[in-house]
């Protein structure tokens, strides 16, 4: 549903105060304020690509998804961000190779994609804004890639719990599934290596929520493997 573009929309987007007036304006004209649900789908793999979203509150997960069925997550948006993948398949006119999903209440600026690829074409800042997005997502997926192809699973599910924990109630409120998503593997893997984490004396398992106990052992377990 479209509304009026908030007013803290130049506090948001890093690029904003480096635009000329004339840009300024087009950029709170042209573009289109959305909400999306918890759940709903940005973009699905396939999709032509006709906005370039950007996130003024909540969190985006985009993913791929394997011939089995399973799930890696490839980078996550947030505040002030925005899809890399997208303006690139606006730009080579390609489709959206993956999935993106709302995992919250999302807030989020949108900019056709002729809007785009005018502004990227005659604007110095829009250029160095896209380019510095493509730098950052790929220096993020390139370091999956490492992990996937190279580091143990339980070195990467410590890594992921010690990454993500609440550090003053030591809890990371997560499924099992949750996890097998974001690094790529199988609920089961997932579970058997937390059980055998649980066994050992270094966390506690209850439903949608684990416990941290031996952050020291944990923080051991993360380092080894890496380069």
């Amino acid at each position: 549903m479209n509304k009026a573009i908030p007013n803290t929309i130049p506090s948001i987007f890093p690029f904003w105060e480096n635009l000329d007036p004339k840009a300024k304006t087009d950029f709170l004209t042209e573009g289109q304020h959305i909400s999306l649900s918890p759940g709903q789908f940005v973009c699905l793999e396939g999709d032509i690509c006709h906005h370039l979203p950007l996130v003024i509150s909540g969190t985006v997960r985009v993913y791929k998804i394997g011939e089995s069925g399973r799930e890696i997550t490839l980078y996550h948006l947030e505040k002030g961000e925005s899809c890399i993948m997208t303006a690139s398949c606006i730009i080579s006119q390609k489709v959206f190779p993956a999935f993106a999903i709302a995992e919250t209440k999302v807030e989020a600026l949108i900019i056709s994609a002729n809007s785009l690829k005018k502004w990227v074409t005659h604007n110095t800042i829009w250029q160095e804004y896209i380019f510095g997005l493509l730098s950052q997502r790929l220096a993020n997926v390139i370091e999956i890639i490492e992990e996937v192809a190279f580091r143990r699973m339980d070195c990467r599910i410590a890594s992921y719990l010690l990454n993500n924990v609440n550090s003053k109630i030591k809890t990371v409120r997560i499924t099992h599934e949750a996890i097998a998503q974001e690094l790529g593997s199988s609920r089961e893997v997932v579970s058997r290596i937390l059980k055998t984490f649980e066994q050992q004396g270094l966390l506690s398992l209850s439903r949608g929520k684990i416990e941290l106990h031996n952050w020291e052992k944990l923080e051991k377990i993360a380092q080894l493997g890496k380069y």
